[in-house]
């Protein structure tokens, strides 16, 4: 019993406190996400570069409708800015609303939103790496780890692809 102890103790300092080295990607020309399974796929000339496990707005489930509704939007967007100094440790803008999400609030008479972002934890959580997907916390954006930004933030450019699937 002691030596388990002694193992679980290792392999949690291990786990937790294990460099991270950010891979170096060429450039990302898709980024499509899977809400559904809480997956993001980066691509490069249609090659599956990495996956990443994300965390989406607090009410995930359809598209997002309305300003405010904790939902993640759907449909076919491309990065539109990037942020190096961000709340959010770094961020890369996703261009909603597009034309249709524009319309569909004009017609219901409320506001679409904005401000979807992809991005890293807030810089005083940063340390809570491993658990930040655990439950969706966004206020409709798509999060991952800090590291993880590092890697997407620096292998995107204003333009790339984003596809966002239920």
């Amino acid at each position: 019993m002691k030596y388990l102890c002694v193992a679980l103790f290792l392999g949690s300092l291990i786990y937790f406190f294990i460099p991270y080295f950010p891979e170096k990607f060429p450039e990302i020309d898709l980024i499509r996400i899977e809400k559904e399974k809480r997956l993001m796929h980066v691509y490069h000339k249609e090659h599956l570069l990495k996956t990443y496990t994300i965390a989406l707005g607090f009410s995930p489930k359809g598209h997002k409708m309305l300003e405010g509704d904790g939902k993640t939007p759907e449909g076919l967007y491309f990065i539109s800015m990037k942020n190096p100094k961000s709340k959010f440790y770094l961020s890369v803008k996703i261009s909603y609303p597009n034309s249709q999400d524009l319309q569909n609030a004009l017609k219901n008479n409320v506001s679409s939103g904005g401000n979807i972002m992809i991005h890293g934890l807030p810089y005083f959580l940063g340390w809570t790496w491993r658990f930040h997907d655990f439950i969706d916390w966004t206020a409709g954006c798509i999060a991952v780890t800090n590291r993880e930004i590092e890697e997407i933030y620096t292998a995107t450019s204003i333009g790339t692809k984003v596809e966002i699937l239920p």
